[in-house]
């Protein structure tokens, strides 16, 4: 049974259909992409699942559950948004410690889980710190910090690494995939960065004007798509054209 299915999703904004009739399965403890151009329907997809939105029609089911009507809070899913959204006015250690603190965790439990967390992202040092203070990839590092602090079942990133120069951002997708194995967390990534989507993925859904156009391994989308648009966004191809008679090309 998949961890995450989602089931015939549709949604519009006004007179504007953005996704249309979305089917995904996502198995436990995988990695899986987002991935498509800007205006898509990725985001959309992604805070579907965390709850933010509400599809018109379909169902999300997380361990084959309905979790629809389940609020945001107990979901059991965070995401981790492109600009970290850490609160200025609280330190790195206060912003670790929000959600715990929300959940009304025992202030020794909390403590000893902040610390835990900060280990775990290589900030240690750092508690005293406030958002100003730190770079890009800091920040970031806190932002999942916090995130995997309530212990959620699923992490959702939106375009996690768009705010960081080249050089941190190669070395920000080791990290992170690092720490997914590490935790065998299941992990769903919004990108529009093709060669991102290809090394970190366990699977990969190319979305095209709001629809799954093809959803398999790096491999398959690469070597095997399923069409002439999927290929041309992968890149140019030699194409030969020509039918199918009896088995024979």
């Amino acid at each position: 049974m998949p961890q995450i299915e989602l089931v015939n999703i549709t949604k519009s904004f006004g007179d504007k259909i953005v996704l249309k009739n979305i089917n995904l399965q996502v198995e436990e403890g995988k990695l899986i992409s987002l991935l498509g151009p800007s205006g898509c329907g990725k985001t959309t997809t992604l805070k579907i699942i965390a709850g933010l939105l509400t599809p018109d029609e379909g169902d999300v089911l997380f361990d084959g559950s309905s979790v629809l009507k389940v609020p945001v809070e107990k979901r059991g899913a965070v995401i981790v948004f492109q600009d970290y959204l850490l609160f200025p006015h609280l330190s790195v250690f206060e912003n670790v410690e929000f959600g715990l603190k929300m959940a009304k965790v025992d202030k020794e439990k909390r403590q000893e889980k902040v610390r835990a967390m900060l280990r775990l992202v290589e900030m240690e040092g750092y508690e005293e710190k406030y958002p100003h203070e730190l770079s890009g990839g800091q920040k970031q590092r806190v932002a999942l910090a916090r995130a995997l602090a309530v212990e959620p079942k699923v992490l959702l990133l939106d375009e996690p690494f768009s705010n960081l120069d080249t050089r941190l951002r190669e070395s920000m997708r080791d990290f992170i995939l690092e720490i997914q194995k590490k935790l065998n967390i299941t992990t769903i990534l919004v990108t529009h960065d093709k060669e991102e989507a290809l090394m970190m993925s366990d699977r990969i859904a190319l979305m095209l004007n709001g629809t799954i156009k093809q959803y398999g391994s790096p491999i398959e989308l690469y070597e095997r798509p399923v069409d002439e648009e999927v290929a041309n966004f992968f890149g140019r191809r030699n194409y030969i054209k020509g039918r199918i008679e009896k088995g024979r090309f």
